[in-house]
């Protein structure tokens, strides 16, 4: 019996490119399809997880939603990566700064993923996996970036399991350590892509400072991010 179409992704064999950008929100995946790729096809809908195939630049690329989290994103990327034959993911998201420098609008290129996850566990390791991104697709952000003439760090995200803390001023623990910024999602992307044999990046947009007390309103963390979505298209 075929893997294919998995419990979560409805798509049938050749319908999703090896190229494959995500996004936890379904409706930024069907904004950056509609924006960025030439005749868009929709291939799934499964849970309202939008994903999409079309050219860009003549390149074949699928955008997929992911949802929020770890297990979440761990799902899906296992399935692209083992079931659907994807090679490359590229994670676009938003981020929460914990550096002081950084602004709403930034760009952070998720070099490595620090997490407060168990998600390692289960590799049975005998020590602490670095969850990290490929490094040649971590190159080509940042000299798209220069390139682009936009503002951007690369360096130390963490992926949280948490949201909403019971400490108010637990990530500073974090900030002292040099880590930019907060996301949910990349150190399981980084890990399924390294078990897999295949490439990821994580790359984020600043949408609110724990910093600063700023925040984008959801309108703008769905369209407005079009920075990181050009890297991401361009080197993906």
């Amino acid at each position: 019996m075929s893997a294919i179409p998995t419990p979560h992704i409805g798509a049938r064999e050749g319908e999703i490119a090896e190229r494959v950008i995500m996004a936890g929100d379904p409706l930024r995946a069907k904004f950056m399809a509609e924006t960025f790729l030439e005749s868009p096809i929709q291939y799934n809908a499964v849970r309202g997880m939008l994903g999409y195939t079309g050219m860009y630049k003549g390149k074949r690329v699928s955008v997929q939603g992911h949802g929020m989290g770890m297990p979440s994103i761990g799902i899906y990327t296992y399935e692209l990566f083992n079931f659907y034959g994807v090679k490359r993911i590229i994670r676009t998201g938003s981020a929460g700064a914990y550096d002081a420098d950084l602004e709403l609008g930034d760009v952070v290129i998720g070099i490595g993923a620090c997490t407060d996850s168990n998600y390692a566990a289960q590799y049975n390791l005998p020590g602490t996996f670095a969850p990290v991104a490929d490094f040649a697709m971590a190159r080509a952000a940042v000299e798209k970036a220069e390139s682009m003439d936009i503002r951007y760090k690369a360096g130390n995200l963490l992926s949280s399991d948490v949201f909403y803390g019971d400490s108010a001023d637990g990530w500073k623990a974090w900030q002292k350590m040099g880590v930019l910024a907060v996301e949910m999602e990349a150190a399981a992307l980084y890990m399924n892509a390294a078990r897999s044999g295949n490439e990821a990046l994580c790359i984020c947009t600043i949408s609110d400072s724990l910093v600063h007390g700023t925040a984008c309103s959801a309108e703008q963390r769905q369209t407005s991010f079009t920075n990181m979505m050009e890297i991401a298209f361009d080197i993906i």
